[in-house]
């Protein structure tokens, strides 16, 4: 069984649904602690004035604060200024309205903190695109798992019976993987293929929101989430 774990991403780049998409059970990562510059309140958008940031403002935040404990700032403009940059991107777009009415829908909810924002977005994309049948989804904070780095992430795979964990590369500078290898869990990488689609605003770029493909193409974006995961060794290997 395939495990991937991790934080919430506002309406996050197509490389998020491939994580999914390889998934047997996704597990939502966020009581760790937010950090500064990360995608959980913020993804690119494509303008004809270049590629913009969406973000969304949060209030002063305390020194590690986990994710699920962030808020938003006491600013209410912000769903609305989205919207409008959304509507600029995606003018001209075959499935535009797809688009912005799965924004519009995640928005007009009322969140608690940044996390569960977040959280509503990227499930809002996983299923336009139908990526959640046949695969289970948890809080991480449901498993009662304490710990952090390598040997939490290991304890979430072996309570979920996972036999295979598959991650970001990012996790390639702190993960044991021979501590994953002696309980019996392979370790592998997601190797994203960017796969290009015709975009509106000039040159493809892969890092925008998901949001860009479903406005382009509909559900038949869904041929465009087509990376694989690579075993760890590949990858260090390639590396030299």
């Amino acid at each position: 069984m395939n495990v991937v774990i991790s934080q919430s991403m506002l309406f996050p780049w197509v490389g998020m649904l491939e994580q999914v998409s390889l998934a047997d059970c996704f597990v939502h990562y966020d009581d760790v602690q937010f950090s500064k510059g990360s995608f959980v309140n913020r993804v690119q958008i494509k303008t004809a004035k270049g590629v913009r940031w969406m973000t969304v403002p949060l209030k002063n935040r305390s020194l590690g604060q986990s994710i699920d404990e962030v808020e938003f700032a006491p600013v209410s403009s912000w769903r609305d200024n989205h919207i409008e940059l959304l509507k600029k991107s995606f003018e001209g777009a075959r499935f535009a309205e797809d688009a912005l009415e799965i924004a519009s829908n995640v928005y007009s909810i009322e969140y608690p903190n940044i996390g569960s924002l977040a959280r509503a977005s990227l499930l809002s994309l996983i299923k336009y695109f139908s990526l959640d049948k046949s695969k289970s989804f948890i809080d991480v904070k449901e498993l009662g798992i304490e710990g952090s780095s390598s040997l939490r992430v290991l304890e979430i795979v072996k309570r979920l019976g996972g036999t295979t964990y598959i991650t970001g590369l990012g996790a390639l500078k702190y993960l044991d993987h021979t501590l994953f290898e002696k309980h019996g869990i392979s370790v592998r990488y997601m190797k994203y293929r960017c796969c290009p689609y015709s975009q509106l605003h000039g040159e493809f770029t892969p890092y925008v929101s998901g949001l860009d493909l479903i406005a382009n193409y509909g559900k038949e974006g869904i041929r465009y989430i087509c990376s694989e995961a690579v075993d760890w060794r590949r990858l260090v290997n390639e590396s030299h």
